[in-house]
């Protein structure tokens, strides 16, 4: 049963034990980005020790012969269960960046992190390759996971292109993460606050460490991370020259968001799996809130790992009334059972509810490119209530010259389920890969993107060049 971490009560006592972990979802190394490195081989983690993250109540400097996953699981300064599942197995790793690590807290009262032993929330990691490209890369995690969880698919590659890079936990971690703050919503409201935060402290180090300011700074992340992205770019778009959102999560007072389209999967599916003569209208139904047809092979793992672990700590986080004093409602509860979340009408709910999923919500005006890509065969948060919604966001709030939208055929929310399911999907990491590259090119050389599309799976390609490739034109 999880505990209640200092700052805030419980919001209800706890009856139900939270098991799973939410991942939130996911090759060769490319050439490195034109900007001519600017640190020395003698210049080896020159100026660790008078390195000053702003705002910060710890912080730890290590001098580091790889940043990289190649080096950081043998030294200990990354942690392989953080990402675990995100990426490919056969993903590759590149090597032979070193430079300087700085491993810190802000201040906080939650205490959902342990890494390090210290048993604190709102921690970081900022990495400082010695040959710098002179930009900078700032990422939250995906799902619930700490400040290493983008470390596989996403830190390793930019650091080998030579981009300093800063992740942060959000502020708070693991499927009890709503027990953070005091009113429905501050707990995903702390994610934006925390990047933010972070964004600003990473700049300062980098200007430390480097003499200048950076270039360019990219957001970037994946499903919660990617929802940071999109919510950075609305609200503070001056701290940044782009971003790169992969599947962020929609969040829309007025639905569609995942407590819309969450319960009628938790209702119709046990019916689906069932067979028998009900079952062709429990699929129909579950075609009508968004999981799209043929990706039915993904939904008995999804309805056994996500859906139900989902909908019940989001909708805790948002609408904590719904199950009177239970906690994250009843797992795996079965339709017409009272306060189930198979059968949540977001819609009927009072407006209180609406009013939380307010603050956190997304509005569609960026201030800076953005480039948005989601699989087609996103189970999870399917694209059809998510990117697809979010992209006609962007164009009605009259920011579409700021958006490339890219839809990757058959790719799914979570990676490391293409080894799972061998030819049927394809990988999402050299798509984010692809769409960052173009993201440079259109800040620093003003070469726009291709035009938004749906990106095919070569029918014929190889699991080898899917996982290494992927053209957006």
């Amino acid at each position: 049963m999880p505990t209640t971490p200092p700052g805030r009560p419980a919001r209800r006592t706890a009856v139900h034990t939270l098991s799973f972990s939410l991942a939130g979802a996911c090759l060769l190394l490319t050439t490195p980005a034109t900007a001519a490195p600017t640190g020395l081989p003698d210049d080896h983690c020159a100026g660790r020790t008078h390195l000053r993250v702003p705002g910060a109540a710890r912080q730890q400097a290590d001098c580091l012969d790889e940043l990289t996953t190649a080096g950081t699981v043998a030294s200990g300064h990354t942690d392989p269960a953080d990402y675990a599942g995100l990426t490919p197995k056969d993903l590759p790793t590149p090597s032979g960046v070193p430079g300087i690590q700085i491993d810190g807290y802000f201040p906080d009262t939650s205490t959902t992190n342990t890494d390090h032993g210290w048993h604190h929330d709102s921690q970081f990691v900022i990495r400082l390759p010695d040959h710098w490209n002179g930009g900078l890369v700032v990422a939250g995690t995906p799902g619930n996971r700490e400040q290493y969880a983008n470390d596989k698919a996403i830190a390793d590659w930019v650091l080998a292109r030579g981009y300093a890079y800063a992740a942060t936990d959000k502020g708070n971690t693991g499927t009890a993460f709503y027990r953070d703050g005091h009113s429905p919503g501050d707990a995903i409201a702390e994610w934006n606050t925390r990047l933010t935060q972070l964004t600003r402290a990473s700049r300062a180090v980098v200007t430390q460490r480097y003499h200048r300011p950076p270039a360019r700074t990219i957001a970037t992340g994946l499903s919660n991370g990617g929802y940071l992205v999109r919510w950075q770019l609305e609200n503070h778009p001056e701290l940044y020259d782009g971003g790169v959102d992969w599947e962020g999560t929609l969040w829309r007072t007025a639905g569609p968001n995942p407590l819309t389209f969450l319960p009628p999967a938790l209702r119709h599916y046990p019916v689906y799996a069932a067979g028998g003569p009900a079952a062709a209208a429990a699929r129909d139904a579950l075609h009508k809130a968004g999981f799209p047809a043929g990706s039915e092979f993904l939904w008995p793992y999804h309805h056994q790992v996500y859906w139900d672990l989902t909908q019940r700590i989001y909708r805790e986080e948002l609408d904590p009334g719904y199950d009177g004093a239970t906690e994250a409602g009843t797992p795996f509860c079965a339709s017409g059972t009272p306060a189930c979340d198979a059968d949540y009408d977001y819609a009927a709910r009072p407006a209180a509810v609406r009013r939380a999923v307010g603050r956190i919500a997304l509005t569609g005006r960026i201030g800076k490119p953005l480039i948005t890509l989601q699989g087609t065969l996103d189970v999870l948060l399917p694209i059809s209530q998510d990117s697809d919604v979010y992209a006609r966001m962007v164009h009605s709030a009259g920011r579409g010259s700021l958006l490339r939208y890219y839809r990757i055929e058959d790719g799914t929310h979570t990676d490391a389920l293409v080894d799972a399911f061998p030819g049927r999907l394809r990988p999402m990491v050299p798509c984010h890969r692809s769409a960052f590259e173009a993201l440079e090119r259109w800040i620093t050389e003003n070469v726009l993107p291709p035009a938004d599309r749906t990106v095919p799976r070569p029918p014929d390609a190889a699991p080898a060049t899917l996982l290494t490739t992927c053209p957006l034109s």
